[in-house]
């Protein structure tokens, strides 16, 4: 049996700053997310902040109508559920949530969550979007001894932060980083949860990534991408990271 390709899923968030910067409404968040859909990509990924920096409200609901003119297309909301993030999934409602501990004001997502210290307070977020047919993905560190914890919250999947593994790519580290994130995903499958993965995953790291971590369903990438279509254009880099996971599905690593 072929191994099942990862999917992609575009966080828009760096286009939402550029367009941010100014006041003309360029670049557009949703013609950028019509054009990575028209290009292949499964899903848009969005990470409203408080502080609206990047994504706003109104561009959550804009992608939410969006999204449904491409069969099977996803749409992801990342964030603190403790930052108002529970309205606009309500508003929204996205196939999928994936919550992430980033305090207000972080630079960028730096950790995942500390369930023995949090748990109490998800386990009826986590009901609330299940309840709403929204799957739930927790933001974790690639420690293999949490995964019972995140599914006994009732998560339905948990997303590997994967910067450490960004770091140590291409140096001696690489390895041992693998290593670490192919336990914590054997013990997230062996605990009954789905796997995806992102942060700092980019073209070249990628496929030596999926060729060891076993079953990854979804990979969120936004800063590289974004990087890269400034380069290639953003219908091409998007077919570029599809062919770095059919590489990955197939094993090959640069």
């Amino acid at each position: 049996m072929p191994a099942r390709t990862t999917r992609l899923s575009v966080n828009l968030n760096k286009v939402a700053l550029l367009r941010n910067s100014r006041t003309i409404g360029i670049p557009s968040v949703t013609r950028c997310a019509h054009i990575c859909l028209q290009a292949g990509a499964h899903g848009i990924t969005v990470h409203p902040r408080p502080d609206a920096r990047h994504i706003r409200a109104q561009d959550v609901l804009d992608l939410a109508e969006l999204r449904k003119g491409y069969s099977g297309a996803e749409l992801n909301i990342e964030g603190n559920p403790f930052h108002q993030l529970l309205p606009l999934a309500r508003q929204a409602r996205p196939e999928q949530c994936t919550l992430v501990p980033d305090e207000e004001g972080a630079f960028t997502s730096d950790h995942g969550w500390d369930l023995a210290k949090d748990g109490a307070r998800l386990a009826p977020v986590i009901e609330e979007l299940r309840a709403l047919g929204i799957r739930v993905s927790l933001f974790m560190d690639p420690i293999a001894a949490a995964m019972e914890r995140a599914r006994a919250l009732g998560a339905d999947r948990i997303e590997l932060y994967t910067e450490s593994y960004g770091r140590a790519f291409g140096g001696a580290e690489q390895g041992i980083e693998l290593a670490r994130f192919a336990a914590a995903a054997a013990a997230a499958h062996a605990a009954g949860l789905g796997v995806n993965a992102g942060h700092d995953l980019n073209r070249s790291n990628l496929p030596a990534f999926l060729a060891v971590v076993p079953d990854v369903l979804e990979v969120s990438i936004g800063h590289a991408l974004t990087a890269d279509a400034l380069e290639l254009g953003l219908a091409a880099a998007v077919k570029a990271y599809l062919q770095a996971l059919v590489s990955g599905a197939k094993g090959l690593a640069p």
